[in-house]
């Protein structure tokens, strides 16, 4: 009976260090600086344990495992957003999410511009249907107070919301009041705050997105073999970065004189998404 109520005791001890255990969950979004975040910031974090994003597949057998009663969880969602925070607030329902938000037309751009470097062929229209919502990108995928409200309902703690510009224009207070709401500390000297790469150009988007209409440069799996995805991986990298740097001496009438995104455009969706901004500043906890 001793022996038994000991492996009861430890037991329950166990189960109530995981209930208390105090974690931050970073949803992103996708571009707003998550992955400087991640590389950058996170990993010098004192006083919190940070789980990296390459083990994120295995979050929940990584957070029974710390020994550390405060961790911090990140990864950049977009798409995909409400199925994992669903995922992730039915484990752990009383984890403190963390949002940062960016301007629509910036955000719709900056993903539009990436989705191109990776093979995406159709024009920012086909990517985001504003008039008919048939994109490859929903409204609802930019409808930002819909996601707060979503985190609001997913967990018990009230999400901490916060914005890129202010992780872009001063990222010294932006760092620092992160640390402040995550009770955890940093070293800002130890931080490595240079360019990491500069964006690839129009010239070099428009050439990629010209030859996708012609070979499928999106990202896929093809084989069953780990070891053939991977060589395959290779390849399709060597020819997709090769065309970005051979855009670069390209003679002009090569490539079209249109832009890859219509001014106009971007500015029609940040009229439409005026009001929903303005519902995501109200709710920001503080200006930095």
């Amino acid at each position: 009976y001793i022996h038994f109520l000991k492996f009861l005791l430890i037991k329950g001890v166990h189960k109530m260090e995981s209930i208390e255990k105090n974690i931050y969950f970073h949803v992103g979004i996708s571009k707003t600086g998550s992955t400087f975040l991640q590389n950058r910031v996170f990993p010098k974090l004192s006083k919190i344990t940070y789980i990296p994003t390459n083990k994120y597949h295995r979050v929940f057998e990584e957070i029974k495992d710390c020994d550390s009663n405060t961790i911090l969880v990140s990864r950049e969602f977009d798409r995909q957003f409400e199925r994992e925070v669903t995922l992730f607030s039915s484990r752990f329902p009383k984890a403190t999410p963390i949002i940062v938000l960016r301007k629509h037309e910036e955000y719709l751009a900056s993903q539009y511009k990436r989705f191109v470097k990776n093979g995406f062929k159709g024009e920012v229209e086909d990517f985001f249907d504003l008039e008919n919502d048939k994109g490859f990108f929903k409204i609802l995928h930019l409808s930002f107070s819909y996601q707060i409200k979503v985190l609001k309902e997913r967990f018990e703690k009230d999400p901490i919301v916060l914005f890129y510009d202010e992780l872009r224009s001063s990222p010294r207070d932006f760092i620092n009041y992160f640390c402040s709401l995550t009770l955890s500390d940093i070293d800002l000297e130890k931080v490595n705050f240079s360019k990491k790469h500069i964006s690839y150009n129009e010239k070099q988007l428009k050439a990629i997105k010209t030859v996708s209409k012609y070979f499928n440069l999106k990202k896929r799996v093809l084989f069953n073999s780990p070891i053939l995805n991977l060589f395959w991986r290779v390849y399709q990298g060597f020819f997709r970065y090769g065309i970005l740097y051979f855009s670069l001496v390209m003679p002009s009438f090569m490539y079209s004189k249109k832009p890859l995104i219509d001014p106009a455009y971007l500015k029609k969706v940040g009229n439409h998404f005026k009001d929903d901004w303005e519902k995501c500043l109200k709710y920001e906890n503080r200006k930095i």
